[in-house]
C-alpha cells in the first residue's frame, strides 16, 4: 500500500500541474465563403418548403398590412428630424395616456431608428424594419441637474431625438434650454418617456440611469408606433411630422 501511495502522489502532481500550465496557441486559420443564392436552390428541402409556405403567406399578409400613410419622408438625422421628432412625440403621448398624467419629455436615440419610411402608405413591415428591437416604453423621474447634463451630452454629439424640449447648440454646448416653454430648473423633477434600453444608461445616456423613480409600462415601442399610426389613420389623419426648431444649432462666428 505504501508503494502505491508513493507512485500515486507524484502522478497526481504531474497531472494537476500539466493541466494548470498548459496553453494553446493558434497557428493557422482558414475560412470559406458560402454564397446563399440561386446556386443553392438544389439544396432546398422541397417538402419542408411546402410545409412552411402557408405559414409564410400568413406572416407576409400581416407584415404587408397597411396601417396608415405619411405625407413626408420620415428620416432620422441630427440635430432633429421628422422621424426622431415623430417617435419622441409618440413616446410622450403614449406614456401620458398610460399613466393619465402629464409627461414632460420624450427621448429616443437616433441610433435606434434603423430605417427610412418614404412618403406614402405605411405597412407593419416598415415599422418592424424601423424598430427591429424588443425595447419597451418606460417612464422615468429625473432631477433637473441630471437632465441638464444629459442635454449637454446631446449638444456635444450634435443632437438627439427629443420632445417637450427646445434648446440651442452653440460650440457643442446646450443653451437656452426650455422644458414645456419654461427654463430648465435644476431642482425640479421631470417626467421622461423613453426606452428601457436608454433607461439603463446605454448609448452613453448615463444620467437616465440615475432616475428618482421608474415605471415599466410593458408596452413594446414597435407596438405603440403601430397603434398610433393606426389611430391617426382611423381619424382620417396622415402623418406629417416635420422639424420645428426644437433643436437649433447656432454657428459660431
Amino acid at each position: 500500500m505504501l508503494i502505491k501511495k508513493k507512485v500515486l502522489i507524484p502522478l497526481m502532481f504531474c497531472m494537476l500541474t500539466s493541466c494548470n500550465y498548459k496553453t494553446w496557441q493558434k497557428v493557422e486559420a482558414a475560412s470559406d465563403k458560402i454564397s446563399i443564392d440561386s446556386t443553392t436552390d438544389i439544396l432546398i428541402d422541397k417538402e419542408y418548403e411546402a410545409f412552411l409556405q402557408p405559414i409564410k403567406q400568413k406572416i407576409d399578409a400581416g407584415m404587408n398590412r397597411v396601417i396608415g400613410e405619411t405625407l413626408v419622408d420620415l428620416k432620422s438625422y441630427a440635430p432633429e428630424s421628422p422621424l426622431s421628432n415623430f417617435c419622441a412625440d409618440v413616446f410622450r403621448q403614449t406614456a401620458s395616456e398610460f399613466l393619465n398624467e402629464k409627461i414632460d419629455i420624450g427621448i429616443v436615440n437616433l441610433g435606434s431608428l434603423r430605417a427610412i419610411i418614404p412618403a406614402g402608405k405605411i405597412t407593419v413591415r416598415q415599422i418592424f424594419e424601423l424598430m427591429p428591437f424588443e425595447n419597451e416604453l418606460v417612464v422615468l423621474w429625473l432631477k433637473g441637474d441630471k437632465l441638464e447634463k444629459l442635454l449637454q451630452y446631446f449638444a456635444s454629439i450634435g443632437g438627439e431625438g427629443i420632445s417637450g424640449i427646445h434648446m440651442t447648440i452653440k460650440n457643442g454646448k446646450a443653451e437656452s434650454i426650455l422644458v414645456d416653454n419654461q427654463p430648465l430648473d435644476p431642482e425640479k423633477t421631470y417626467v421622461i418617456a423613453t426606452s428601457d434600453y436608454l433607461a439603463e444608461g446605454n448609448d452613453n445616456m448615463i444620467q437616465l440611469a440615475e432616475y428618482e423613480k421608474r415605471i415599466d409600462t410593458g408596452l413594446k415601442i414597435r407596438d405603440i408606433l403601430i397603434s398610433h399610426i393606426q389611430a391617426e389613420n382611423q381619424k382620417g389623419n396622415k402623418i406629417q411630422s416635420k422639424t420645428d426648431g426644437r433643436i437649433t444649432i447656432i454657428q459660431a462666428l
